[in-house]
């Protein structure tokens, strides 16, 4: 069945972020000049995703609102005659359809995969985390998985993206232990959320991207509350890899945690470096900062 829907959980506090994200959703923090979460359903799009699913809370409005048309903007803009800037504005809202869902407790990843339950229906779909970027050269990390799910073929089972991370950084993951089919995919056997250093041999961690499988929400809905209240989706992922075949993919392109302070700095740099109009001269300003230090 055709991948058509991707949730986007963006309901988070961004306590990492604090005080910044205080007032500002953390998924609208500018890098470059766009936030955050355009980048994400920008890299949806351009895999061709139909309908993206934002699952929400009290406070995040700005997000739905950056997407949505300004008639008053728009206006404004046509009356100065800042025709290519009304574009790219008008761009943003016609980008793709968007529904909001409100998890209405803030009961972890899984409650508020849980939530998208009775839009996305009996279909697989995708999941973006709001604060996951993905740099490729070549296909978005998106399209990526959705190419290998239509090479799984009539099986159409889940998929994870991984990256390899230090041994000693494991614990701050969900990590895989699988057996490899072919060069960058692997058979996942297990599933760990955060393993105390010396648990695993596995230093394969899970990334803010998904293929799943309806399946899984009534494994969530199964799944009890860790010791911190929050429903875990690694523990549902778990239990779906017991029940059929799960597959963990090892993508192309660099991972930037914009949800940390350094991950944020460093996509910024990444992306400002790689911009049509300010790459040259934001490198040659990067070269003379590093010449003076």
């Amino acid at each position: 069945m055709k991948v058509r829907k991707a949730v986007i959980p963006v309901a988070g506090l961004g306590t990492r972020f604090l005080p910044a994200s205080k007032a500002i959703p953390k998924e609208m923090l500018t890098i470059v000049d766009r936030p955050t979460i355009q980048y994400i359903v920008e890299e949806v799009v351009a895999s061709g995703i139909e309908v993206i699913i934002f699952i929400t809370s009290e406070g995040k409005s700005a997000i739905e609102n950056h997407f949505d048309y300004n008639f008053e903007l728009d206006t404004m803009l046509r009356q100065k005659n800042k025709i290519e800037l009304c574009e790219e504005i008008c761009h943003v809202s016609n980008l793709i359809d968007i529904i909001a869902v409100r998890q209405k407790k803030p009961m972890g990843l899984g409650h508020a995969i849980w939530t998208a339950r009775n839009v996305v229906g009996n279909e697989p779909f995708m999941v973006l985390l709001g604060d996951d970027l993905v740099l490729s050269d070549k296909l978005p990390c998106c399209q990526q998985m959705l190419n290998l799910y239509d090479e799984i073929g009539e099986a159409g089972e889940s998929i994870v993206a991984i990256q390899q991370v230090n041994p000693d950084e494991t614990n701050q993951y969900g990590i895989i232990e699988g057996k490899p089919t072919r060069a960058g995919v692997y058979l996942v056997e297990k599933m760990m959320e955060k393993p105390a250093p010396g648990t695993t041999d596995s230093n394969l961690a899970i990334i803010g991207r998904y293929l799943l499988q309806p399946d899984i929400f009534e494994l969530l809905e199964k799944t009890s509350p860790g010791h911190s209240g929050e429903i875990q989706l690694t523990d549902a992922l778990q239990a779906l890899a017991k029940k059929r075949p799960m597959y963990a993919y090892q993508f192309e392109g660099t991972r930037f945690d914009a949800g940390d302070k350094l991950g944020y700095l460093k996509a910024i740099v990444a992306f400002a470096l790689r911009h049509p109009a300010l790459g040259k001269n934001f490198a040659q300003h990067l070269q003379r900062v590093c010449a003076s230090m």
